[in-house]
C-alpha cells in the first residue's frame, strides 16, 4: 500500500505505483486505485471501488460502494457516483477478442450525479449538473442540467445545480427553492443566470 500523509488509504485498499492522490482524500475498504489515474483533492472513495488506469477524477468526487470507473472515464469536480453505479468502456466487448485500443471515453461534467446501479454506456457524455436517476441505463449524450430516468434513459425534466427540479415558467424561467438561483431555458438548453 502506498502510505502518504496527504490523503488517507484504509489497511486493505490497494494503491499501485504512478497514481497521484490528492490531499485530503479518502479510499476506503477492499478498493484498488490502479497505476496512472489521477484523483483530486478531497476525494472520497468508497469500499469495493476500481479506479482503472487513465482515469481522471477532479476535485471532491464521491464514490460511493462498489462502483467501476474503466479506463477512458473523467470526471471533473464535485461529480457524485451513486452505489454499484458502472461506466463501460467497450462498445462490443467479447472474451476472447482484445479491444483495448478501441476504448470509448466517457466525460462526466462538473456537479453532475448519477444514481444507484445506473450504467454509462461508454462514449457518451453526461453534461454538467446533469441529474442520472437510479438504474437508469445512459445510451446517448446528457445535456447540462438534464434529468434523466429509465432504461433506455430519457430526458423526464431539468435540475438545479443543488439538486432540485426546475418549474420553468412560460418565459424559460426558474428559480432552484433551495438556493434561489434562476435558470434560464432556451433552445432545449438551460444556463443558469449570473
Amino acid at each position: 500500500m502506498k502510505t502518504d500523509p496527504n490523503f488517507f488509504a484504509h489497511t486493505t485498499a490497494v494503491i499501485d505505483e504512478g497514481c497521484e492522490i490528492g490531499e485530503g482524500t479518502k479510499i476506503w475498504h477492499f478498493s484498488h486505485i490502479m497505476p496512472n489515474c489521477s484523483i483530486g483533492e478531497n476525494c472520497n472513495i468508497g469500499q469495493n471501488v476500481v479506479v482503472s488506469p487513465g482515469v481522471v477524477l477532479g476535485k471532491n468526487v464521491k464514490v460511493q460502494n462498489n462502483v467501476s470507473i474503466y479506463t477512458g472515464v473523467t470526471c471533473e469536480d464535485d461529480v457524485f457516483l451513486g452505489p454499484s453505479m458502472v461506466f463501460t468502456n467497450v462498445i462490443n466487448p467479447r472474451s476472447a477478442i482484445n479491444r483495448r485500443s478501441e476504448y470509448a471515453k466517457t466525460h462526466v461534467g462538473r456537479g453532475a450525479s448519477i444514481g444507484a446501479n445506473a450504467t454509462i454506456v461508454c462514449g457518451h457524455d453526461i453534461g454538467e449538473y446533469a441529474f442520472v436517476g437510479a438504474g437508469a441505463v445512459v445510451t446517448k449524450n446528457i445535456p447540462a442540467y438534464a434529468l434523466v430516468i429509465g432504461n433506455p434513459s430519457r430526458q423526464v425534466g431539468w435540475m438545479s445545480a443543488y439538486g432540485h427540479k426546475l418549474e420553468f415558467d412560460d418565459k424559460g424561467k426558474a428559480t432552484c427553492l433551495e438556493s434561489g438561483e434562476r435558470y434560464l431555458l432556451k433552445n432545449n438548453s438551460v444556463i443558469k443566470e449570473a
